[in-house]
């Protein structure tokens, strides 16, 4: 099933997974495997690799895996800031050869002591597939702008531009604060971007973390996480706790609102986080 087909009918709720870096068991990934399907997903992403950048031949056999042996469609990313026309000629040959029929175009991030080859942004890979392939193209947008755009009114121009390559849906990069998102989602409207949008939502699940991802990724932090970090600072578990009640009320939030299309759940390859988002958002009638 396309993506793009998805839409329309019950809410959607999707999750992202990250392949292994070595070698893939699939044995070692069925508990995982298992838990994210048992909560009935409307799609499952799949990451280039876990915490990387280049595109993985994991990737692509682990959304042949979710869709073939689950029956959940997947969507099997692909970057191209490090890769030339032929590596990614030869990555889509991989992807088309597991029967997978989305992808999340995305620039990825510059690896240092590389340089750029034959793509500069998202937008011109997205051209490039929808030239070539008959994939169902998603792409990514940023709430509170890329780290590296200084104006968000100028990266939803950028954002414009993908859409205008060919893109079909949309995922959202990890925020906190609501209100960000809705403000992106009303700009992004008023300027023509009129694709399905669906919101990101990062369960807070340690402090390292989530400075982490607000460096890579430039998301405000509310004064309501600030007060979590510090209340639960040497409390893991509690933390964890915290995090996913947070998450579960950004998604319940969001999908009341009308201004998104779905919601997107980074899992982080924990089934119980999958779970817990995805209950709370069923139970809230969305």
């Amino acid at each position: 099933m396309k993506i793009s087909e998805i839409y329309g009918g019950r809410f959607p709720v999707s999750f992202e997974i990250f392949p292994p870096k070595g070698e893939m068991d699939i044995s070692s990934l069925r508990e995982m495997l298992d838990g994210i399907a048992g909560t009935d997903p409307a799609y499952v992403s799949v990451t280039c690799s876990a915490g990387g950048t280049g595109n993985s031949r994991n990737t692509a056999s682990l959304a042949g895996v979710i869709q073939d042996e689950y029956g959940i469609p997947s969507v099997a990313h692909i970057t191209c800031i490090n890769s030339n026309i032929s590596a990614v000629d030869e990555y889509v040959s991989e992807i088309k050869g597991k029967g997978i029929g989305n992808v999340l175009a995305l620039r990825g991030d510059k690896v240092p002591g590389m340089t750029t080859t034959d793509f500069h942004y998202a937008s011109e890979l997205i051209s490039y597939l929808k030239k070539k392939t008959d994939f169902c193209v998603g792409a990514g947008c940023y709430p509170e702008g890329h780290v590296e755009c200084d104006n968000i009114d100028e990266d939803i121009d950028h954002l414009k531009a993908k859409q205008d390559a060919g893109a079909d849906f949309l995922i959202s990069q990890l925020f906190f604060d609501n209100e960000a998102f809705f403000r992106f989602v009303e700009k992004a409207r008023a300027k023509g971007v009129n694709i399905p949008i669906d919101a990101g939502i990062m369960p807070i699940m340690g402090k390292s973390q989530i400075t982490r991802m607000i460096f890579l990724c430039g998301a405000s932090m509310p004064a309501a996480v600030v007060r979590m970090l510090n209340k639960y600072e040497n409390d893991t578990n509690s933390l964890i706790e915290a995090g996913m009640e947070y998450a579960a009320r950004q998604a319940v939030e969001i999908a009341g609102s009308g201004m998104a299309n779905g919601i997107h759940i980074y899992s982080m390859n924990k089934p119980d986080v999958a779970k817990f988002e995805m209950k709370a958002i069923r139970d809230a009638g969305y």
